[in-house]
């Protein structure tokens, strides 16, 4: 009789204010018998799924993806993403490589629809019609969380082959038993737009069973339930997949030729075109059939930090990490006890414009190298960086990394070699955070799904389909007005002078404006290392900082390199297969250039 390893886990979901931290309590082998006829231990398989997949924003080794990018640095030398930065990428080696884990919860998920929806499990033997509304609710979530697994696995190992097809990941839609799996032949990548279509179809069954969102008192879809999948969710997850299936990375040569880093030429418009408008008009589908729920609203510093018991308005699928402080201790600077394992850089520094909307690099921003902070910026600048001269969170002091500052390399080992730490997800109310006597904690999230991320994902594919300023047929927005929007809600930009301009100028100079407008509203959200690649960008910038030193009158800036991106080959655009799957099968075809 086969068995299967579960979590119990307790407080696995709830408002805000309770215990949704999805902590495993127990671990135990249980037979199948005893799992699928007690309920809520064929729920805790489901329940399982959710907590690996809720982390913390700087999951890989305490840092954040966006250091193995131009956005920012590591100093953990031996860690994932240090090694992802620097290229240490290879049939052997994937250092952010996720094959294994997204399997074995497509593995427990397919179990799941198996046997935790059959006669034999009861989660409610009151009423009927409960038991078969939390059947329902069970059913969409194990369709969203198969969706979500299976994006992961696209995200990472979509790509082009040798042989010039677009291939994505083995879709599995049943639990692969161990007879099945000695045979590991039988076994394909499929193609990714199959892919693609597999998940939008998870998706869709998802949001039928799902509600939109969780409210009001139902025992099943009410308020306590926030935490789980919604049809918000749902509808957001399927909306990320279409814009990956419509960006050129993952075009067939017919369509796109990849001529080198940050270079490609459109060989077919028109079956090109196709798949930005389909993104466009789901994305506009959502933002107006799911009306009020889609009301656009900036996400703030408190939303992410010092949050309250309230779920931001912004967020649709996150992990609520509740009272700690893993990750001031983690990223704060090390005169305030933090090891400052992540640091941004100047390069993303650079993408903040001024708060007139114009870019630093336009004379007409006001900005002055000589005087880089006088200038007012973008709000999400003062959110995202700690710089000279700024002040600390709620501490009594500013910022000092000029040489023999308390926040400079020749204060501390760990100091930071960009001149800048990181602010983004960070607590600024409680003075001494870390103190080692008193120590302090402050409420966090990580928003893994925004309504943001739909009005961008719209913005994008309306550029590309209709240009800056058209529609579609029944869309209520065109990629300027959304642009204008979360420019003055989110960046404090009132002025459109510089906006206009860019329209103007048409498609390709609106399709830069937004892309660095991705950057600066998803930095440190596990965006950019994607968006560089599915958008085959130049992946192999060099990492900037900021070097400031101390004058008789005041202090010198200069832009100095720190580290190199030495992606120079398409290959780089996509990740290698894991080596002991090619091995164990050959049918396995891996990404161009990796063989």
């Amino acid at each position: 009789m086969k068995h299967i390893k579960i979590f119990i886990l307790i407080c696995a979901f709830g408002t805000a204010a309770s215990c949704d931290m999805l902590e495993p309590k127990l671990t135990n082998e249980w037979s199948d018998e005893t799992v699928w006829t007690n309920p809520d231990m064929a729920e805790a398989v489901l329940t399982q799924v959710y907590s690996d997949l809720m982390m913390t924003p700087d999951h890989y080794d305490g840092n954040f993806l966006d250091a193995a990018t131009d956005n920012a640095l590591t100093r953990s030398y031996g860690s994932s993403v240090y090694r992802a930065g620097t290229g240490a990428f290879s049939r052997a080696t994937n250092p952010i490589g996720n094959w294994s884990g997204m399997y074995d919860k497509i593995q427990s998920i397919n179990l799941f629809l198996e046997k935790g929806l059959t006669d034999d499990v009861v989660y409610n033997r009151v009423s009927e019609a409960t038991d078969k509304s939390i059947k329902t609710r069970l059913e969409g979530e194990a369709y969203f969380l198969r969706a979500w697994c299976g994006f992961q696995l696209l995200q990472m190992y979509g790509g082009r082959t040798d042989d010039g097809q677009v291939l994505g990941y083995v879709l599995t839609d049943h639990f692969i038993g161990e007879k099945e799996e000695a045979d590991p032949l039988k076994f394909e990548r499929a193609g990714y737009q199959e892919c693609v279509e597999a998940i939008v179809k998870d998706c869709e069954l998802a949001f039928e069973r799902l509600p939109l969102v969780y409210e009001g008192d139902d025992v099943v879809t009410g308020s306590t339930m926030i935490g789980r999948a919604s049809g918000l969710a749902a509808d957001a997850l399927k909306s990320k997949v279409l814009l990956y299936a419509a960006s050129p990375a993952y075009q067939s040569p017919s369509v796109i030729q990849i001529n080198g880093i940050g270079d490609f030429d459109v060989l077919d418009e028109g079956a090109y075109l196709s798949g930005w408008e389909r993104a466009a008009l789901f994305a506009n589908q959502v933002l107006a059939d799911e009306g009020i729920s889609y009301t656009f609203t900036p996400m703030s510093a408190d939303d992410i930090a010092d949050a309250g018991s309230t779920l931001p308005a912004d967020f649709i699928f996150r992990t609520y990490m509740g009272q700690v402080s893993g990750m001031e201790s983690r990223h704060f600077p090390p005169y305030y006890l933090g090891n400052a394992q992540t640091i941004p850089s100047e390069n993303l520094a650079e993408a903040y414009p001024a708060k007139n909307g114009y870019p630093i690099t336009d004379p007409l921003s006001g900005y002055d190298e000589d005087d880089p902070y006088a200038v007012e910026r973008d709000n999400r600048f003062d959110m995202t960086f700690y710089y000279q001269g700024k002040k600390f969170g709620a501490y009594d002091s500013t910022i000092d990394v000029s040489e023999g500052g308390k926040d400079s390399e020749s204060f501390h080992l760990y100091a930071s070699r960009s001149g800048y730490y990181l602010s983004k997800f960070l607590s600024t109310k409680n003075n001494e955070m870390l103190d080692p006597l008193v120590p302090k904690t402050s409420v966090h999230y990580n928003p893994m799904l925004r309504k943001t991320e739909v009005w961008l994902n719209y913005a994008e594919a309306a550029n590309e389909a209709w240009g800056p300023m058209g529609k579609g047929e029944g869309c209520m927005y065109s990629a300027y007005d959304v642009i204008r929007i979360v420019r003055e809600q989110s960046g404090g930009i009132t002025d459109v002078t510089y906006l206009d301009q860019v329209a103007s100028e048409g498609k390709a100079a609106f399709r830069a404006l937004i892309q660095n407008e991705r950057r600066l509203e998803f930095a440190f959200e596990d965006h950019r290392f994607w968006d560089l690649r599915r958008n085959l960008l130049p992946i192999n910038t060099m990492v900037k900082g900021m070097k400031v030193t101390r004058t008789d009158g005041g202090f010198e800036y200069e832009v100095i390199d720190l580290e190199e991106r030495p992606f120079d080959q398409i290959r780089y655009y996509y990740m290698p297969l894991p080596n002991d799957e090619l091995l164990k099968n050959p049918n396995l075809k891996n990404n161009m250039g990796w063989d």
